[in-house]
Parts: structure tokens; C-alpha cells; sequence
């Protein structure tokens, strides 16, 4: 159980960290007062990172959270187009990972376990037998090391020591959140290793481009540079194969409303209680090729999601079900939401024609996401 004491003094212990006005809401609405605190014993507090088209997103500390996003919608009016909640004590009592950096493994290791150089680790079962966002403790429920390099950049480290979780090896972790000036996101991923493990990061925000929270993206238009997806069973786990979206629901090459298809009588679909699949990227390793887009019809706002992995996982709020309250004491419905987790393929340690995530001692790993904002014209 996570042990949570708020200060109104701690965040400005901080390395880094500006004092900020304790009168000052950000553009948002957040209070960062509310997040000024300690969980197990460690300083948290909020940063609050802005470029020059008045762009604003606000991290915590705790878990290396995106807690909002500010962007213009095409009428200039900013809008909060991300799920999260108003304090450290919400983050830590209510089950979610909204925003949050994941690790060390994004998605699920099938059966909870995986074998390395002929050694096998076992891992916590936290989702149906499986390993799901690298265990019951993972990088989302760590008190990350903030610094603020600008009023643009924000960067965490964490240092996880050998066993962390079940996965082998001490990894140093640097995660770096900056804001570009053309009203982009951009989270770059570096971490070493002493022995060799394996390591997926991703990011978990839930994006809503309407901007109200309390309704479904249903009607939010998606588009995927994909072929392919990777198909699961029943446990939401992947099979090993390859499966043609063509001629499926899972048809994004045109774009089209995610409540078009959702319904449909479709195995895959059965199985994720919606979408909730991996799509595998046309253009893996290119991170100048736009991945996927998002537009929402009514706000305008378009999201454009750039990556060198070479899957993004599609998830579409399957099991918010109108018991968690976020900010502004707005309850999130049933798929009221959407998230774009760029990553490696879930399971990959357990299937071998996969793209290989081990790091190894001497190398280091990178992962760089762009979450890259517009508006677009009815």
C-alpha cells in the first residue's frame, strides 16, 4: 500500500523545480499545491512545461504522469484533451495509469514469465496470469528524479535496482517530456543496463479531443498506418501471428469513427471487449512518418502520433465504467477515451520472429514518441 504525506513545501525541494505561486492555478485548472507531497517517503510535485504558441502540459513527478495538455481548438480555445486527476492523493488511491510512464515492460508477458540466456524470470501475475505494464510496481507507481532543464523540458530519471519486479538487471532510466514549437509532445526514452533484461517503455495517456471528458470518443476519426494487427485470445494475450486488417473492423487505413465498426460481430473484437490490439506499423524504425492521426470532428483538434517502435497499441476505454471521478469531478464514463501506447509487440520476450527487446550491458536502449496537436477544418 502506497504511503502518501502532502506538504504544501516539498515541491520546491525538488531538483529543478521553480517555485510556483501557490495562488496560481495552471492554464488547466490544477492547483499545484495538490501535488506537492510525499508517496513513500519521496518528494512529488507538478511541472509545468510551456512553448511558444502557448501551448502548456503539466507532469507529476509520481509516476512521470501526464496530468493535462492544453491545445487550441479551431475556434483558439484552449482545451484539456487528456484523462487524469487533480492530486498526488487521487493518483495514488484510485486504480488507473492514467498518463503514466510504463515499465519496464509496456503490455503483457504472457504467463507472467519469460527465459533469457536459458534462465527463466518469473514475474508478477497481474491480468489474467499474465504480466500486464511490467507488474504491480512498475515505473507507474515510482517517485521519479524531476529536473526542469527549461520552460519547456522536463526531465526524470529512476534508478531500479536488479530483481525490480522479477526482471533481471540495476536499469537507469532517463525519460525526457518537451514541448516543440509546432504544439507537439515529445517524449524521448533512454535506459542502460548492467545485466542482460529486457524493456519496453511507453507512455499511457487517455486522450479525448473533444475536451469534455464526461462523453465517448465514439465519433473521434482514427487513422492507422497499419496493415496488420496482432491478434489476442480470450486473455488478451497475442497469438504470434500476424492478422490482414483488410476487410475488418480493424480497417483504420481510411480514417472512420471508432464507434463505426466497434459493435461488430467480430472474434477480435470479442476478445479485447473492443479495440484493444496492437497495430503493426507500416513503417517501423521511421520516426518522421506520421503513425496515426486522430481527429475530432466537433473541436477540430488533430493528434498525429510519430514513433520509432514499430507497433502502437490502440485502446479505446474498454473498462472505464463510470466509477472513477477525474478532474473537475468529472465522472469517465465507459470509453471515454482513447489511447495510441507506442511499443515494441506485447510479448515479445516469448516470441522469437518478433522484434527482439533485450538490451544487454554496453548498449543503450531509445524509444522517442510525438504527440504532435492541429486543428483541421470541418
Amino acid at each position: 500500500m502506497k504511503q502518501i504525506a502532502l506538504s504544501l513545501a516539498l515541491g520546491a525541494l525538488l531538483c529543478g523545480c521553480t517555485p510556483t505561486d501557490d495562488t496560481q492555478k495552471t492554464l488547466s485548472g490544477l492547483d499545484p499545491k495538490n501535488f506537492e507531497g510525499e508517496v513513500d517517503g519521496k518528494p512529488t510535485a507538478l511541472y509545468v512545461l510551456k512553448n511558444s504558441a502557448g501551448m502548456e502540459a503539466c507532469v507529476t513527478n509520481f509516476g512521470g504522469r501526464v496530468v493535462s495538455i492544453m491545445v487550441p481548438d479551431k475556434n483558439g480555445n484552449m482545451t484539456d484533451v487528456v484523462l487524469g486527476h487533480d492530486s498526488i492523493a487521487d493518483y495514488v488511491n484510485i486504480d488507473g495509469n492514467f498518463g503514466a510512464l510504463i515499465g519496464r515492460y509496456g503490455n503483457r508477458i504472457g504467463n507472467a514469465k519469460f527465459t533469457l540466456d536459458d534462465v527463466e524470470y518469473k514475474l508478477p501475475e497481474n491480468n489474467y496470469g499474465h504480466c500486464l505494464h511490467g507488474g504491480n510496481t512498475g515505473f507507474h507507481a515510482a517517485v521519479w528524479n524531476a529536473e526542469q532543464l527549461n520552460d519547456s523540458t522536463l526531465k526524470l530519471t529512476l534508478e531500479t535496482p536488479d530483481g525490480y519486479e522479477g526482471f533481471p538487471g540495476k536499469v537507469d532510466v532517463a525519460v525526457t517530456y518537451a514541448l516543440t514549437p509546432d504544439n507537439a509532445l515529445s517524449i524521448n526514452y533512454e535506459a542502460t543496463t548492467d545485466k542482460p533484461t529486457i524493456l519496453n517503455l511507453t507512455n499511457h495517456s487517455y486522450f479525448n479531443l473533444s475536451g469534455d471528458a464526461s462523453k465517448d470518443i465514439l465519433n473521434e476519426v482514427v487513422w492507422f498506418d497499419a496493415d496488420s494487427i496482432t491478434p489476442v485470445d480470450s486473455t488478451f494475450m497475442t497469438t504470434g501471428e500476424f492478422m490482414a486488417v483488410e476487410g475488418t473492423p480493424f480497417d483504420f487505413r481510411t480514417p472512420k469513427a471508432v464507434g463505426r465498426d466497434i459493435e461488430a460481430d467480430n472474434e477480435q473484437l470479442h476478445n479485447g471487449k473492443g479495440y484493444d490490439h496492437n497495430f503493426v506499423l507500416n513503417h517501423p524504425g521511421d520516426l518522421s512518418n506520421v503513425a496515426a492521426r486522430v481527429v475530432d470532428p466537433e473541436t477540430g483538434i488533430c493528434l498525429e502520433v510519430l514513433t520509432d517502435e514499430p507497433g502502437i497499441q490502440f485502446y479505446v476505454g474498454n473498462f472505464l465504467d463510470g466509477t472513477v471521478t477525474g478532474k473537475k469531478g468529472v465522472v469517465y464514463p465507459r470509453r471515454s477515451a482513447l489511447c495510441v501506447e507506442t511499443q515494441h509487440f506485447p510479448d515479445s520476450p516469448n516470441k522469437p520472429q518478433w522484434p527482439s527487446v533485450v538490451v544487454r550491458p554496453g548498449e543503450k536502449y531509445t524509444s522517442n514518441c510525438v504527440y504532435r496537436f492541429s486543428t483541421v477544418a470541418e
